[in-house]
């Protein structure tokens, strides 16, 4: 419970991960024009690098999910922190595009091992009352590490080389993955489990038979689609012509990711008190109205229309993924790990395909398909109005 020793070592220690897993993942997101200058790629092209650390992470939370149900949670975020750091730093000194994409990929699947555990390990050990406070708290510090991966970044490789930004980058992660291990409560409520192939199918045929999990993991496909193409091709729209902005500005504009560690801690607490069902489809329904204000000209409402969008997605990310663990009373780690596997081939899939609308429409285009994707999220949400958290 809140202000328990242990409830106070869990949050530091999600806010950790959450700092280091987002930091990491996102940090080169900020000068994909950069990528696209230097490479001579196209928008879509440099957007990979982005798209296979997502891509590849997808593919390998199931599987991390089982192995830590059979060593632990503990053990497997521990080792996604300090591996996905390691590799961090070895790919500052990749010299050529293909060779940072390779790495790009293996940072993804080093990743895997602690969204796909997050989830599973909060629920199992922090009382069923917290679990919303301290989910929002693990989505808030991914939201304030997304924004300093990308402002860091930004800042950083203007001034001193992005080689060099993304070696700092690798040691901060570093850091943060051994003070992780120290501080990390050890679980109390774990008790191992063997799968074979049968009982795991099993186990995933139930969660999909579910009435409300499978729409979860849509939305979570969706809303991640939707986020991730936003902030892919908004840089290369305001360095551009009429904005004509500096990378370091651009940067400057992911400062609006605390709305997002704002948001998501304080809607993980309205859905604990109201239930998820009653609070998914508003964030929703603000990001659809975010979408639009980015369609204007003026610069100053197009970033508030980015602000919106950001504390609306996190709001939205941080109810979907506390009801997901909240509704999978059994094989939690298998129930995160799909809700992952979805919003990350969402990120991937969708952050992608948003390249062939910029390159069709610009601005114009991401807009559309982005509002499109809202929309479809939004009618699954008011769906999901009448069912049981």
């Amino acid at each position: 419970m809140h202000g328990a020793p242990a409830f106070r070592r869990m949050s530091v220690a999600l806010l950790l991960a959450g700092f280091s897993t987002f930091a990491l993942m996102y940090d080169v997101q900020s000068i994909l024009p950069l990528f696209s200058a230097q490479f001579g790629v196209s928008a879509a092209t440099a957007s990979l690098a982005v798209s296979l650390t997502t891509g590849t992470m997808a593919l390998v939370f199931i599987p991390a999910a089982v192995l830590s149900d059979r060593i632990g949670r503990r053990s497997i975020m521990i080792f996604s922190l300090v591996a996905s750091a390691a590799l961090t730093l070895v790919s500052a000194l990749l010299p050529g595009w293909n060779e940072l994409l390779v790495m790009r990929a293996a940072i993804g699947l080093a990743l895997a091992g602690l969204p796909s555990v997050a989830m599973a390990y909060v629920s199992e050990e922090v009382h069923a009352n917290s679990i919303g406070f301290a989910m929002g708290l693990y989505i808030a510090a991914s939201a304030v590490g997304g924004m300093a991966g990308r402002l860091g970044m930004a800042l950083l490789s203007q001034y001193i080389g992005w080689r060099e930004a993304i070696g700092l980058m690798g040691g901060a992660g570093l850091v943060a993955g051994l003070a992780f291990a120290v501080i990390a409560p050890h679980s109390r409520a774990f008790a191992a489990t063997h799968h074979d192939l049968r009982s795991l199918l099993s186990v995933m045929r139930g969660l999909l038979a579910d009435k409300v999990l499978p729409l979860l993991y849509i939305e979570g496909f969706l809303l991640m689609g939707v986020f991730v193409t936003i902030y892919n091709y908004v840089s290369f729209r305001l360095e551009a012509a009429p904005y004509n902005l500096s990378q370091a500005a651009v940067g400057s504009v992911f400062l609006v990711y605390l709305l997002g560690a704002f948001s998501s801690a304080w809607i993980g607490g309205l859905a604990s008190r109201l239930g998820p069902q009653r609070v998914l489809w508003m964030p929703i329904a603000v990001l659809a109205a975010g979408i639009a204000l980015t369609a204007a000209r003026p610069l100053v409402v197009v970033l508030c229309g980015i602000a919106i969008i950001t504390g609306a997605f996190f709001a939205a990310h941080s109810t979907a993924s506390g009801w997901v663990g909240r509704r999978a009373t059994r094989s939690r780690a298998q129930a995160a790990a799909l809700y992952l596997l979805f919003y990350y081939l969402g990120s991937s899939v969708l952050g992608s395909a948003g390249g062939i609308a910029w390159n069709l429409a610009a601005w114009a285009g991401v807009a559309g398909f982005a509002l499109l994707l809202t929309l479809v999220a939004l009618t699954i949400a008011i769906r999901l109005l009448g069912r049981a958290p």
